[in-house]
Order: C-alpha cells, then sequence, then structure tokens
C-alpha cells in the first residue's frame, strides 16, 4: 500500500460529506465543485473570501518552491516527518491534513519518508497558487484551495492535523481529529534567521515568551527545537528566503536595500516543534 488522497471532504457551503465523481465533488444539497485540470479542487466559497486572490502570490509560492526544494530546510522536513510518523497509529497508518500546506514541500517529504505505510493525505491552503503549485508536483495526495477556519473536510476524519509556520485554528483541527489524534505546530523559534533580521532591520526586538499554555481541548505531548547553522550562497537565495517570510513586508524600503546588497550570508535556523494530543 502506498499514499493515497485523503477523500472524506466536506462541502464547504453546508458541512455535508462530498461525493467524487469524474471531474467533481458533490454533496447531497447539489452544491458541486470541479476539479482543477492539475487535479485539485476549489473548496473556498467566493462569499468566504476576504479578497479576490487571497494567501500567497504566485511570486511568493515560486520563490519558497526554489528556496525549500532546493534543500535548505531539509533539517526541518525531516523533523516533522520523523514526529508525524511517531504520532500516527500503527506504524504510520492514517490521515494527515497539513493545514497551510504551502506547495507541499512538507508532505512531499513525509510521502516518501512513509513510503508504503498507508498514508491518506491532504494539503489545504488558501492560496490557490500555493495548490496549484503542489498539484503539479505531487499526484498521490489530494489538494484542496480552502481555509484553515474552515477546513473541509468531514468531522473526526483525521489522525494527524500539520500546522506549520502557518495560523493554527484549534477548534477547527479539534473538530476535524479523531479522539486522540494529533497536531505538530511548527514556528519560528527565538533566533531563527537572526542575522537577516539584524541586516534588514535597525533593531532586533528581544525575543519574547514562547512558552504557552497548550489550547483547549488538547494536551501538550513534547517540544524540541531544529537548530542549525545556514548559508545562503548567492543573493538569489536570500531573496527566496526574504520573499517567503513576512519580513518581506514588515522590513523598510531601506532595509530591503541592505538584504538586496548582499552576496552572501551566514543565518541561524530555530524551529520550534510542539505535539499536541486531542482531549
Amino acid at each position: 500500500m502506498t499514499t493515497m488522497p485523503f477523500d472524506a471532504l466536506a462541502c464547504p457551503l453546508d458541512g455535508c460529506p462530498l461525493a467524487p465523481s469524474e471531474k467533481t465533488w458533490r454533496c447531497e444539497n447539489g452544491h458541486s465543485f470541479d476539479v482543477a485540470r492539475q487535479g485539485y479542487v476549489h473548496l473556498l466559497p467566493v462569499q468566504k473570501k476576504r479578497t479576490l486572490d487571497p494567501g500567497d502570490s504566485k511570486e511568493m509560492v515560486a520563490a519558497r518552491q526554489r528556496f525549500l526544494n532546493a534543500g535548505f530546510y531539509t533539517q526541518i522536513a525531516e523533523a516533522v516527518s520523523d514526529l508525524a510518523l511517531k504520532a500516527l497509529p500503527g506504524g504510520g497508518i492514517g490521515s494527515v491534513l497539513d493545514a497551510g500546506s504551502g506547495e507541499g514541500y512538507y508532505l512531499r517529504h513525509l510521502s516518501a519518508v512513509a513510503g508504503d505505510t498507508g498514508l491518506a493525505l491532504i494539503g489545504v491552503d488558501i492560496s490557490k497558487w500555493a495548490v496549484l503549485a503542489a498539484a503539479k508536483q505531487d499526484k498521490q495526495t489530494r489538494w484542496v484551495v480552502g481555509s484553515n477556519a474552515n477546513l473541509p473536510v468531514l468531522p473526526e476524519s483525521l489522525d494527524l492535523v500539520l500546522c506549520l509556520f502557518g495560523f493554527p485554528v484549534y477548534s477547527e483541527f479539534a473538530r476535524v481529529l479523531k479522539p486522540g489524534g494529533q497536531v505538530i505546530q511548527v514556528d519560528a523559534g527565538a533566533d531563527h534567521l537572526r542575522e537577516l533580521r539584524e541586516v534588514i532591520y535597525p533593531e532586533v526586538k528581544p525575543p519574547g515568551d514562547f512558552e504557552s499554555a497548550a489550547p483547549e481541548g488538547f494536551r501538550q505531548l513534547d517540544s524540541t527545537v531544529v537548530r542549525f547553522p545556514l548559508t545562503l550562497p548567492d543573493q538569489a537565495s536570500i531573496a527566496d528566503l526574504l520573499a517567503m517570510t513576512p519580513h518581506l513586508y514588515r522590513a523598510s524600503a531601506e532595509g530591503l536595500e541592505r538584504a538586496a546588497a548582499l552576496e552572501s550570508l551566514e543565518v541561524t535556523v530555530e524551529a520550534t516543534l510542539k505535539r499536541f494530543e486531542k482531549l
């Protein structure tokens, strides 16, 4: 058995189960959603969009895809995959949703590591450009345009939710997880990209309190830190990294100019991985 697309989708308009046909997903109330030529399905209703084109732009997705596919964050992907297989029942058999999956890098890595364990995978992202890029690279995962605030999957249908450098909505995670299901949340650590931040900002603020209580309805199982030095060998890789972070919008024009003048940069990568279990 190999990894496969996750099929327990729910209508984003009424929550009813969606049934697939050749090129459409349809619920019992007649709402239908076409499957795009690339294989993904758009389950973010127009009335629930805050903008016409929400999420990361085409250019941001392309930058992140180049950066991640170059292997700069392989150590994070390896740590996430190892923890995911540990969290899943039966030695890696189960269903996994990546909430804010981007162009699919971390799910592709998990699929490759899992091998023939029988994972059912789904990636959800609000950016159609991210989902399009993911669908072009991986046909063994269900790729969906959707929102973490209204995940288009049936209640208690998932064993594991990943939320990697994203925006967790734990009330939704609790709804879609099976009893005892888990969440792996990855956040930037206190020193993450400190050297880049020292270039683009006049002052780097001291780190805040990274310890927090478990979300309501969950208990924390463990917390680990992945930390390593990273060499960005050229301006292109620096620009791609900057484009996939919020610093691109937060930094001043002068700060961005200083970053653009760099020919290479040594940075610290620090990510905190927390694992929570649904009560």
